[in-house]
């Protein structure tokens, strides 16, 4: 199914639930100014990515286009995310909450959702108020399988994150700006290096130079991935379809 029958059949299905636009619009408790805020999901990882205004016409034009459209307040105009930069949302699936006065856009971004080209607009984590730990007398426990905390990944986020704002940013005398200014070919050149001594620590039988290895490998992949722009996401994704494929075995 190519990607355009695919949200053709989404706006289909959205419009069915409801019925009509008419009742779809009816259902939303737009505020006095006719606005809902819509809070934007990446589809895959299910991070928020940010949250802006829609009134009735904005929400038209998502629905009829597949890509999002907001209101802006301040400009008090129309503006499709990623018409000028090229960041674009292309939307999967929308929702609206119990009291129909919250939209929720499931998309799969082409590109940072944040103005600062970061992946989320929610990057300013609050770690203390008046010098004391925000979750100090937490008693809630991470949640685990098998085990092992469910957030053992969330430093992939964080160096992807790091090597995107390096490349935004090249900062003199870092790495990873030395990596990116020297291109792909310097690129692909370490990722061959970093696999040839992971095979090498792995022949050797030596864990703590395969841990080593491997973390350097991984670290070159993600800057590949950038350089590509090529979210980590993505190749998730991919790992999900995958592994939801029935066996041959």
């Amino acid at each position: 199914m190519t990607h355009s029958n695919s949200y053709n059949q989404f706006q289909n299905e959205i419009l069915q639930q409801s019925h009509s636009w008419d009742e779809l619009n009816a259902n939303i408790r737009w505020d006095r100014d006719g606005l809902v805020p819509a809070i934007v999901q990446d589809a895959d990882s299910h991070m928020v990515l940010m949250m802006a205004y829609m009134n009735s016409e904005s929400l038209r034009r998502s629905l009829d286009s597949g890509d999002t459209w907001f209101w802006s307040r301040s400009r008090q105009e129309y503006w499709h995310k990623g018409g000028t930069s090229g960041n674009t949302q292309r939307i999967t699936s929308l929702y609206y909450d119990c009291d129909g006065d919250t939209l929720l856009v499931k998309v799969r971004a082409n590109g940072p959702a944040c103005h600062t080209g970061r992946i989320s607009c929610f990057y300013n984590e609050v770690n203390e108020v008046d010098n004391k730990p925000v979750f100090e007398h937490s008693n809630e426990q991470p949640q685990t399988t098998n085990g092992v905390s469910a957030d053992r990944f969330a430093i992939l986020g964080e160096l992807e994150q790091m090597i995107a704002d390096r490349d935004r940013e090249r900062p003199e005398g870092a790495y990873t700006t030395y990596l990116f200014e020297k291109g792909i070919d310097k690129i692909l050149k370490k990722v061959g290096e970093e696999t040839a001594e992971t095979i090498i620590a792995a022949k050797n039988s030596d864990n703590d130079e395969l841990r080593y290895e491997v973390s350097d490998l991984i670290y070159h992949l993600l800057v590949l991935l950038q350089e590509r722009k090529l979210p980590l996401d993505d190749v998730l994704a991919e790992l999900d379809r995958r592994h939801e494929r029935p066996r041959k075995d």
